[in-house]
């Protein structure tokens, strides 16, 4: 993989150097994998895979800066020119017993290493050395950059054709590893293909089986799905293919993604899966968000971050669909609301069901942020401000706070000397209770 501060166009000189030191130490070395397709289809390609027939070991000798990162699966890391790119021996896999990885592999021959692979698009090479490549571009075809194309399992013409196919029978490479049904759902829905009728069946069939794999894997793919901004066209196909109940240990069921979809082109992944929630529950109190906020959470290993964007946006929309009591709050409640980073996003979600409520509560906001204070002032008094007036750190302190914080908010005071009157009198009244 590419550090950071490399290029790609950096990545790819040095993936070329690399095929070329061990062509010319007798060996056959190609691009693979991801790379490949994504250059046929005119991407940048995110980094660049090597497969060869050097052993490991060989690998190791011919470069001076080398890291075997999976000595089982003849995996080396070749540093040069400040990029690491990960070269594999050619290999053929033994049988999954754990559905996860290969209980033996050997190493083979690069038709053998292309039939293991997951799906035909995945299952290309390219010698950057010989040929000119062609892009595959909306199926069409138009110069490209330097190289030649090795096929062994038609994917070429599934890149034509826009399909995910799975290499050889679909279901033996479907219940080899179960987290290959996610992987071909992002992979269709990023790439904007159809997901070959075959291999959707297999994912189909498969579908419980998904129960037996790491909620981690599960999580991350899911996450994946949702960072991209194919991210409904994933989860549509998430629902459609039956893997939502495996995913989300929930009842299976087909939504119109309607809340997804006004916010898919945002960045935040607890977002998403708010607008998902609406998409497939009506939530009914703060008992119904927490009990499906902790099983996605334990369903998809949310982080702490997400797991809590997703709880705050439900409950600022539980907040704003109950329009008699929102509308009727203390402006400094309102506002306090109306700044919340989330609250435009969740009025966009609002809008879904009741576009009526959504345009009350957007003529609200306006009317906040006319207010002379605005809608999200700096406060006039701190607490280095209390302390002066020797009150100490607890409850009360923080009490006190947001009580001249509210007051500014709402205009009962008009600067900070009107502000630090207020403290005074708090103080002088807190003095007289005791």
């Amino acid at each position: 993989m590419a550090d950071r501060q490399a290029t790609i166009s950096d990545a790819r000189k040095t993936a070329c150097q690399i095929v070329a030191a061990l062509k010319q130490a007798g060996h056959v070395a190609y691009f693979a994998g991801g790379c490949v397709r994504d250059e046929l289809l005119g991407f940048e390609p995110a980094d660049y895979d090597i497969a060869t027939d050097a052993v490991p070991e060989r690998v190791c000798s011919l470069f001076e800066n080398t890291v075997q990162v999976g000595a089982a699966f003849g995996v080396v890391l070749v540093r040069l020119n400040r990029v690491s790119i990960e070269v594999a021996t050619f290999r053929s896999d033994g049988s999954y017993s754990d559905s996860r990885r290969p209980d033996s592999v050997r190493f083979s021959d690069e038709v053998s290493d292309a039939r293991r692979r997951d799906f035909t698009i995945n299952g290309l090479y390219l010698d950057p050395s010989a040929g000119d490549v062609n892009q595959l571009v909306d199926g069409g075809v138009e110069g490209g950059g330097g190289g030649q194309v090795i096929d062994h399992v038609g994917g070429v013409a599934d890149l034509q054709a826009r399909l995910v196919r799975a290499v050889g029978k679909a279901e033996d490479r479907l219940g080899e590893d179960h987290l290959r049904a996610l992987r071909g759902v992002r992979l269709s829905a990023r790439l904007g293909f159809e997901i070959e009728s075959e291999t959707a069946r297999a994912i189909r069939d498969h579908a419980s089986e998904l129960v037996g794999v790491s909620r981690e894997r599960i999580g991350t793919e899911i996450r994946r799905m949702l960072e991209h901004e194919s991210c409904v066209k994933a989860i549509s196909r998430i629902e459609g293919l039956g893997l939502d109940e495996p995913v989300l240990n929930e009842v299976h069921q087909e939504s119109q993604l309607k809340h997804l979809s006004e916010v898919a082109d945002k960045d935040q992944v607890g977002l998403k899966l708010a607008g998902w929630a609406l998409d497939r529950h009506v939530l009914d109190g703060e008992a119904s968000l927490v009990e499906l906020s902790g099983r996605w959470r334990s369903a998809l290993c949310l982080s702490n971050a997400d797991r809590d964007t997703l709880v705050s946006t439900l409950r600022i929309h539980a907040a704003l669909r109950d329009e008699a009591s929102w509308l009727e709050w203390p402006v400094a409640q309102q506002k306090r609301l109306a700044s919340d980073s989330l609250f435009r996003d969740v009025v966009k979600l609002i809008r879904v069901t009741n576009s009526a409520l959504a345009g009350r509560i957007c003529e609200c906001y306006r009317s906040l942020c006319s207010m002379r204070s605005g809608l999200c002032p700096e406060p006039w008094v701190t607490g280095g401000d209390l302390m002066g007036f020797g009150l100490e750190s607890g409850p009360r302190f923080s009490q006190v706070l947001e009580e001249v914080y509210d007051a500014q908010l709402e205009e009962r005071v008009a600067d900070r000397a009107q502000a630090l009157e207020l403290v005074k009198q708090l103080c002088v009244k807190d003095d007289d209770s005791q």
